[in-house]
């Protein structure tokens, strides 16, 4: 949200908990131009409040603000200054919207049966937000839309959706490149660039949903993108990688407990029995006169 406007620029639905990937994404549609013409809010943020949830206080997060130079500031715990207007937003979106929508959970509803996929919800959320961007604000007297075009100043944008999608969208790490490649995440990555910088460190950036290249820089310069050989037509996930190396680990664990050679066990004999051993009594007899 525009603290100024109040206008809505992007947002993000997902399922499970909060992740940095999942707010990367909402800051790509708040930046980026819109599809649709009437969905005018786009450009660089100067300003960014935040909570201090982990997908906010996250290196990618920090990293991608001061690439951007983007400013963030962090509420103080138990006071969310700066974020009011937000939280005004998300209860209309709770009282207007969602009771509305299939599966709702109400008080005379105590176990609906879920009726709503992400994709729908998602539309029903855009819907939404396309409709609150263009009705007047009580708090400024205008749409949010009308605010946001009112002085028709331009907004910062990236250099390019690549450049954006390069910040927001990649993961920065290190790796040494080898002579057949570089080897990240049980993977090898080849490019006939690389071959001038078999030995050196550089940097490799890369997208958690899609493994099948990496991008590869040296002191932020951009030196090529590397493919997965392995798999070089083949959209894999980061989710999907190591879950498969988890699965090889655990399977690699039974083959060697199964080849460990078995013993019979020997039960161990019984002690000898500490009882003294009993003694014979004399006997006596009687003899006839």
């Amino acid at each position: 949200m525009d603290d100024y406007s109040r206008a809505i620029c992007g947002y993000m639905v997902f399922a499970g908990a909060p992740s940095a990937m999942n707010t990367a994404l909402a800051l790509r549609q708040a930046i980026w131009r819109k599809s649709e013409p009437s969905w005018a809010m786009c450009g660089i943020p100067d300003v960014l409040h935040v909570d201090h949830g982990s997908d906010f206080t996250s290196h990618h997060l920090e990293y991608t603000a001061v690439a951007l130079k983007i400013r963030l500031i962090f509420s103080t715990v138990g006071r969310p200054q700066g974020r009011g207007k937000i939280e005004r937003f998300f209860r209309t979106l709770n009282t207007e919207v969602l009771p509305t929508l299939p599966g709702h959970l109400a008080a005379d509803v105590p176990k609906p049966r879920p009726s709503i996929d992400l994709p729908a919800l998602d539309q029903a959320i855009g819907e939404f937000i396309a409709q609150y961007n263009e009705r007047t604000h009580r708090e400024i007297g205008v749409s949010p839309k009308a605010a946001w075009v009112a002085d028709g100043w331009l907004p910062r944008m990236p250099e390019s959706l690549d450049q954006l999608d390069g910040l927001l969208l990649t993961v920065p790490t290190h790796r040494v490149v080898q002579r057949d490649g570089i080897h990240f995440q049980g993977q090898r990555y080849l490019s006939p660039t690389l071959a001038s910088f078999v030995g050196r460190t550089i940097t490799v950036r890369y997208d958690p949903r899609d493994l099948s290249e990496i991008r590869v820089y040296d002191h932020d310069t951009f030196i090529c993108t590397a493919i997965d050989e392995a798999h070089p037509n083949q959209r894999l996930t980061l989710r999907e990688i190591e879950t498969a190396r988890r699965a090889r680990r655990r399977q690699l664990r039974k083959d060697i407990n199964d080849r460990i050679p078995t013993t019979p066990r020997h039960e161990p004999e019984p002690p000898p029995s500490s009882a003294a051993p009993r003694r014979r009594r004399l006997r006596t007899y009687e003899e006839d006169d």
